[in-house]
Parts: C-alpha cells; structure tokens; sequence
C-alpha cells in the first residue's frame, strides 16, 4: 500500500523571521501620517531612507545602516520639497542617489554624501518637473542607467532620463482613473500598474502600447497591486466583493482567468507584496497588520504555496526590503525588512535554518549586482538587457560610487567613456579633448597629492613601529636581568 506525500518539498518550508534587538532598531523617528498607500521606507547595502513627519513642506530622513538606537531630532533630512514626500526609491546603480516623489508635483533626484549626511539636505541634483498633480510613484528601472519611471495622480505616467533631466515617454492614454501601482518586469522592457478602475495592465513604454489588460483582476474597490515575477508571470493582490483580502497569479498571455487565486482575511488594510527573484518567494505585508506572511511561487499547481507567518504584536505603518546583495549571507538570511512602527524602525529577519557554516549555493544564486547592464540611450534605442549578475560566495565589497552629474546638453555626461577616432579638422572634438586633458590634468595632481600624504604618514608610522620594537627590546633585557638577579 503507498502512502501519497502530503508534505511539499521546499527549502523554504522553516524560513522563520526573527527582529532585531532593541540597541539595533532605529529610535524616535516620527513617520509620516500622509494618507498613501506607499511603503514610507527604502533601503539599500549602505543607507536606509524613511519619510517622516515635517512642517512647512516634505522631508525624509536618511541613514547609515550603522546609526541605530535613538535619532537626535535635530538630525539632519533631506528637505527640499515644499509638500509632503508620498514615495522615495534607492538608485539600484548607486546607492547614493535617491529619488523622491512629492505632493508639490515635482520628482527631485538627490546625491546622499557618502558617510550620510552632516547637515540639511535642500539642494537636489536634478528637478523633473512634469506631472500637474501630486507625484505618488518613483520607480528606478532595473537594468538600464538613469532611467527613472513617475506616476502621479493626475494619472500620467512620466519615464525620464536622469542623466540629461530629460523627459523620454509621456503615457497619458493607458490609465483612466488613479494608478495604484507600477512595477518593472526583470528586464525593463515593459511594466505592469494596478489602478484603481480595477485593472491590471501590462504596458511596453517605449511604444506606448498596451500587451495585455484584465479588467476587474480583484472585484473589491479597494487598492490593488501587481508587480512583474522573474518568468514573466504577474502576481497580484486585492480584495473580493466581500471586501476579502486575495492573491492572485495571472500569465500574461492568458489574462482570461488567474492560474491561481487564493483568499487571506477580511482585514481591510492594503496588501503590499515584496518578491525575491532569486528564491521565488513572495512577502505580502498588510499596512497596519502585525503579520508579514510569505509564500512561495512554482510551476506546479497551485501555484502558490503558502509557506509560514511571522507576527509581531505592534502594526506596521510601513516596510522597506534590503536587497540580495545586503544580507549577511554567512547567517542564512534570505530577506531583511525594515518595519515602520509609530515613532521607530524594527529590522525584521528572514532566515533558514542550516547547521552548516559553509556558503549555501541553493539559497544564494548569482543576484543583480549594482552595475547597469546599458545605459539609458541604449535602452531608448530599443535594446532590453537582464541584470548583470553577481556571486554572493565571496563576501561582497561593493565598488566605488560614482557622483550622479546631469547634463542639460548632452546624454549622461557620467556614462561610460567611448574611443572615437580623432580626425584632424575637428575643432569641437579638439576642444572637448582640450577639456578632458584640462580636468585629467587636475584630477592627476590632486591623486599626487593624496598619493604624497599617504607615503608621508606611511614613513611616519615606520619610525614609531621601529621606535617601539626598539623599547620593547630593552624592556625584555631589563626584564631577563631581573629574572636572573642581575640588577
């Protein structure tokens, strides 16, 4: 007689979450109380950005991952807008740029210094100015540089090169009614939104043209959303006509019916869902639960698999997700969430538990490293390319940030060098050449400069190791003849 399995297989079966102690949480930070759907919280490998509470316009603070216990209130924000900040989004290229979406209509990009900021930031690098209503939605696109996505509650979605402070694409025709949700598919060449007519909508940007439309994905008149799954698939979440909370996972080229729909509870607060390409396990936290669920996506039916819940006892106003290449891999940690309390932030960690201290290769595949893989013109031409990928194996070290620079007059003037063949009577190529040696020749001199302190204080260190191994030497003399009684 055979026993049928009744227990799924997955490695991701005893993922337990776990917060961090009190000394490691963030403090006395006052979140915003601006009625949006938004996550309130951004994160990466160096700094975490929440938007908190500001009178007389829209400020966020930000912070060295290292800065935790409480936050002085005089801390210094990023304070430029003249309205409340309603979203905020990490450079996935460089984790010192950060844009921000605003009530004042406006998306401001802005370059954080690299230990975090010593006094107010108000000066952003770039301004786009576009949207006629307040700006709700910032998304970076995920593999082409300087490429950032804003939708506003006008109902306009604005895709802009950073680099030049340039607008590329103005999709004002797709979506009737307020855009709840934007999200990337993994190679940037389309995105799907949720809105609040209740359709999902898969969009390719640089046509203009709609692929696929579901209406009524979710009956509920509640806020929906839908982000892009690895293999193209769409996971969505929202509420039933019975205003119960539900998941769901459509193929793109099938909208006709979900592969798989699943019912949570009656609870009424937005669902808002954080993928892991790497594992295919999604994390859907409900604004004001205490609860952060997850489950994980297969090709088998059902689909979803519902894989375990952590609850803490506070409700969380907001939640920030570390990407892959922040974990510490040694500890197992397959994700890390920053929860918005009240007047703090609680790091949240996923992990599974392995006895083994060695490198887990199931649980950490190649991820997206911080490198774009084309640069925005490319991207714009037509080419889609996947994120360049790293290996975790080696304890990461990430590489030098380059300053976003914004050029009103040519395409991202921090692009990548490229060898043209010098002509004789190119008097412009000439002068632009006259200008590179210029800013070479200056650079040069100031590495000289840095080059001859650092020798100078290298020789110094020399004399006063030599200097103490001299003492320590007649120390241990002194020492031997006391020993032996010869005074």
């Amino acid at each position: 007689m055979s026993f049928r399995k009744v227990v799924r297989q997955s490695k991701f079966r005893h993922v337990f979450g776990q917060p961090v102690k009190n000394d490691q949480c963030y403090e006395d930070i006052r979140v915003s109380r601006v009625t949006w759907d938004s996550t309130f919280c951004a994160v990466n490998p160096k700094f975490l950005a929440v938007i908190v509470e500001a009178s007389g316009g829209g400020a966020f603070l930000v912070l060295p991952l290292g800065k935790t216990g409480r936050i002085d209130k005089a801390y210094p924000t990023v304070c430029g807008h003249t309205g409340p900040v309603l979203d905020i989004d990490w450079c996935p290229h460089n984790d010192e740029v950060i844009a921000s979406g605003s009530e004042d209509c406006t998306v401001m990009v802005w370059q954080i210094p690299e230990n975090g900021l010593v006094s107010p930031l108000t000066e952003p690098v770039v301004v786009l100015e576009g949207h006629t209503k307040r700006v709700g939605i910032i998304s970076w696109h995920p593999t082409a540089r300087n490429v950032l996505l804003s939708a506003g509650c006008d109902n306009v979605v604005l895709i802009w090169n950073v680099g030049t402070a340039e607008e590329l694409y103005r999709l004002d025709s797709q979506h009737p009614d307020l855009i709840y949700n934007v999200c990337w598919s993994r190679n940037g060449s389309l995105f799907c939104s949720a809105c609040k007519d209740k359709s999902v909508r898969i969009i390719d940007p640089r046509r203009g043209t709609l692929v696929a439309e579901r209406e009524k994905a979710h009956e509920g008149a509640r806020p929906m959303r839908a982000i892009f799954l690895a293999d193209g698939k769409v996971f969505t979440t929202g509420f039933s006509r019975m205003s119960e909370r539900q998941l769901a996972l459509w193929d793109p080229g099938n909208l006709e019916e979900p592969m798989a729909l699943q019912e949570l509870d009656s609870s009424n607060g937005a669902l808002l869902p954080f993928y892991d390409p790497d594992t295919s396990v999604v994390y859907v936290c409900g604004k004001g639960d205490s609860s952060i669920r997850y489950f994980e996506i297969t090709d088998e039916p059902p689909y979803i698999h519902f894989l375990n819940t952590f609850t803490s006892k506070e409700p969380q106003r907001g939640m920030g997700s570390m990407p892959k290449r922040g974990l510490e891999v040694s500890k197992c940690e397959i994700a890390r969430f920053y929860k918005l309390h009240e007047r703090k932030c609680e790091p949240v960690v996923m992990t599974v538990p392995r006895k083994s201290d060695l490198f887990q290769d199931d649980l950490y595949p190649d991820t997206a490293g911080p490198e774009a893989a084309l640069e925005a013109e490319e991207w714009v031409s037509g080419r889609n390319a996947d994120p360049i990928l790293i290996s975790l194996r080696e304890a990461y070290v990430p590489s030098k940030q380059r300053d976003l620079k914004v050029s009103r007059r040519n395409v991202l003037s921090d692009s990548r060098p490229t060898a043209t063949p010098t002509r004789p009577g190119a008097p412009a190529a000439a002068a632009t050449t006259g200008v590179t040696t210029a800013s070479g020749s200056l650079a040069g001199a100031g590495e000289a400069r840095k080059l001859e302190e650092v020798t100078q204080e290298l020789q110094m260190l020399r004399a006063l190791v030599k200097e103490q191994g001299e003492r320590i030497s007649r120390l241990e003399e002194q020492l031997g003849r006391l020993e032996n009684g010869d005074v």
